[in-house]
């Protein structure tokens, strides 16, 4: 059995692969927070690059599920923030955060993954 021929793995994937690239993109900023003229940088939201790539966006198969509260195309966009005098904009409070946000992310990620891989192993008879 290939897990990549499963759709559920393949998005998996795709999202550890998102999760990775922002991991290096966030170090970046964290790495600059001294530096003159630094602009803080972010991906888009994992739903946009999704929906980007794919031309598939979440939607409501029932009735029942609860509709978005928020709008996924204000997200994406540069947010302004404080400048320091010498024109950095890197708060290490919130890029710490985001950081953290990811890294919940990944281990929720890759938890789902294991125990999906485990349950098809069992059916396996693995």
């Amino acid at each position: 059995m290939d897990p990549t021929r499963i759709p559920l793995f393949d998005l998996a994937d795709r999202r550890l692969a998102w999760i990775g690239q922002r991991q290096q993109v966030l170090s970046q900023n964290i790495a600059n927070a001294n530096t003159p003229g630094w602009r803080t940088r972010d991906l888009l939201p994992f739903e946009q690059h999704l929906a980007r790539g794919t031309g598939l966006a979440p939607a409501r198969t029932d009735a029942g599920h609860l509709a978005p509260t928020r709008n996924p195309a204000a997200q994406g966009k540069a947010q302004p923030g404080e400048r320091a005098p010498d024109g950095n904009s890197v708060s290490l409070d919130v890029e710490l955060s985001k950081v953290a946000d990811t890294e919940s992310a990944h281990s929720l990620v890759a938890g789902l993954y294991q125990k999906y891989l485990a349950m098809f192993r069992t059916a396996a008879g693995r």
